[in-house]
């Protein structure tokens, strides 16, 4: 059943403990919530937002007790959230679609919902419930084009969608440990919000026009300290990376792993804060949480067949798909033979605006002179973030 969290507002969460695949490609360990909520007012009722397809027996379970439905509000056309329109629209005949525009064009294309039964809104516009009012606020590009927020006015209260949430499964209804809380939504901005990081923050001043105490998001716990998320989103999105080094690597042979240790005492002897990423066992997402403060990436590969390790690769082409704001880029490589392990690398990262500094490329083991150009590309990291005042 539908849990109250606030007198005729519910939540309908469906919490989802299984490994799961989102958008950004990155396997997530622990699961997540899918939030819908119901607000129950003296003349509509509205029902923000539906869930996949797949959970529509344990949705349809919480909708029991709620006999009518005037509004479905589709903040988002992703099947997360609209995958059971139609059949929450077969149960309730009566009931109409409001989204934006755009979600009408893309929800038509995606799910078989007849014309009449859409109203779309413009950016601001408003729906009177009787004694509650919902307006809806334009938000594209959190994470496709379509998106957008909804605002209830006498209940100062944001649903914010995609926006402001996180990859958490819980049962707890607002967020009640912030740590934990923090990195799931760090997770969730990196892996999906961060490519979108410029039209987001062009969109962020929005929120200042309304006082808010609750966040509403899509997924995970809910907000009833606001600032918490809010604050945490403007440093994310500030385009200051932090004084910190990432350094992605695959060592088959031992050589590589030597220079990514040596890079790393290099760099902590000179105050640069430096994470290394093992792939062979490292958690993806720990890499994309990491990216989102990082001023340098360092990536280190052996050579596999003239080329990049294959591993190596997938996570470069992962991070310039996530378009992180590092200023800085560099490559430490081994070779037995030869290859181009280094062009390819470099190759494959377009979107990363990063100013490249010179790349190191070591045949076999690395000898003292490799390991002095090493300590000279940690004293080059160095000069660079202290000439761009980056600090922790």
């Amino acid at each position: 059943m539908a849990r109250k969290f606030k007198e005729n507002l519910s939540v309908l969460s469906v919490v989802d403990w299984n490994r799961r695949l989102f958008d950004s490609l990155i396997p997530l360990p622990d699961g997540t919530s899918y939030n819908a909520y119901f607000i129950e007012a003296s003349e509509k009722n509205v029902l923000i937002d539906t869930a996949e397809p797949e959970l529509a027996q344990v949705f349809f379970e919480k909708l029991k007790g709620i006999e009518k439905i005037d509004y479905i509000v589709s903040l988002h056309a992703e099947q997360d959230h609209s995958g059971l329109i139609p059949e929450v629209l077969a149960k309730y005949p009566n009931a109409k679609l409001i989204c934006s525009p755009k979600a009408k064009d893309i929800l038509s294309e995606h799910l078989p919902i007849a014309e009449e039964k859409f109203i779309t809104v413009e950016d601001g516009e408003e729906i009177s419930l009787g004694n509650k009012t919902l307006k809806f606020i334009h938000f594209p590009w959190v994470h496709w084009p379509e998106t957008m927020l909804a605002y209830l006015k006498e209940d100062k209260l944001m649903f914010t969608c995609d926006f402001l949430g996180s990859h958490l499964a819980t049962t707890d209804l607002f967020v009640t440990d912030e740590c934990l809380v923090y990195e799931a939504a760090k997770r969730y901005f990196a892996e999906i919000m961060l490519p979108f990081k410029n039209i987001i923050n062009k969109n962020f001043p929005k929120l200042d026009e309304y006082e808010i105490d609750i966040v509403a998001p899509s997924h995970g716990p809910m907000y009833d300290k606001p600032k918490f998320i809010i604050d945490a989103y403007k440093d994310w999105l500030s385009d200051t990376p932090k004084n910190v080094v990432i350094i992605p690597y695959i060592s088959m042979h031992g050589s590589v792993e030597k220079m990514v240790n040596h890079l790393i005492t290099a760099l902590e002897n000179r105050g640069v804060k430096a994470y290394k990423f093992d792939l062979s066992v490292t958690d993806i997402g720990k890499l994309a949480i990491t990216l989102v403060d990082a001023a340098t990436i360092v990536i280190g590969t052996p050579t596999v067949l003239g080329e990049a390790h294959p591993v190596v690769s997938y996570a470069t082409l992962l991070a310039n798909a996530l378009k992180p704001k590092a200023k800085y880029a560099s490559v430490i490589a081994s070779y037995a033979w030869g290859g181009k392990a280094i062009e390819k690398i470099a190759g494959m990262i377009p979107n990363i605006k990063a100013e490249i500094i010179e790349p190191i490329y070591v045949k076999g083991v690395p000898k003292e002179a490799d390991l002095k150009a090493i300590e000279n590309l940690a004293e080059e990291i160095s000069i660079r973030h202290k000439k761009d005042n980056l600090s922790l």
